[in-house]
């Protein structure tokens, strides 16, 4: 019944390709190169120097490898093809015929959207509406089911809010990061990829504040 109701719901949106042509290149674009705007904005983040946004970015890139092991794990275990090798579906975008459950894109780009939204960073709703955008056109030009796009937002999500509560419940975690990145920047100041700043100063307030937050 289920299965029905995902492929009925497929069909539905993946026929809007044939309707709604005009708007094909849009979907396209989204569905292939929109999920690049969460690197270029976890880029930016880390080159403002600044420890919490730097830690910020350590915890996306760990929240989504968790993700993708757990994907890959589902991938095995639930097997599903994709729509287009056993269906006849309006396919826009070249993909291989490998597992379509859960959708990776839809996990990466809502894992990214809710960190950013965790750590209650600006324009936050905008990249939960990007996360949706880069979701559904998935769908739409026939590459996903329904079900994988909500799978992958689902596993995505909980893992950065799963993570997220983990490193701010514990000690160490949040130490191991921050010595990661000094150290990664002790290497960026001497080939002079960083400005001289207080890195120092920076890991003692923030480890202040890691330390406060896990007593409440």
């Amino acid at each position: 019944m289920l299965i029905n109701v995902d492929y009925a719901l497929f069909h539905w949106i993946n026929e809007l390709a044939s309707s709604l042509a005009f708007l094909n290149g849009t979907m396209r674009f989204l569905a292939q190169y929109a999920p690049y705007l969460f690197g270029v904005a976890l880029l930016i983040y880390w080159f403002t120097f600044k420890m919490p946004h730097r830690m910020m970015v350590l915890e996306a890139v760990i929240t989504v490898g968790i993700g993708f092991i757990i994907s890959w794990g589902l991938g095995h275990l639930f097997y599903r093809d994709r729509p287009f090798v056993g269906h006849s579906v309006i396919q826009l975008i070249h993909h291989d015929p490998n597992a379509s459950f859960p959708s990776n894109h839809a996990l990466g780009a809502f894992a990214l959207a809710t960190i950013l939204w965790i750590h209650h960073q600006k324009f936050r709703v905008l990249w939960v509406i990007l996360a949706v955008l880069i979701a559904v056109p998935r769908v739409w030009t026939g590459v996903h089911y329904p079900s994988d796009i909500l799978a992958g937002a689902l596993i995505g999500a909980g893992c950065a809010v799963g993570i997220h509560q983990f490193i701010r419940s514990r000690k160490l975690p949040g130490i191991f990061m921050q010595a990661a990145i000094l150290f990664y920047e002790k290497w960026e100041q001497k080939l002079g990829l960083k400005p001289g700043q207080q890195a120092r100063t920076k890991m003692t307030e923030h480890t202040s504040s890691i330390q406060m937050k896990s007593r409440r």
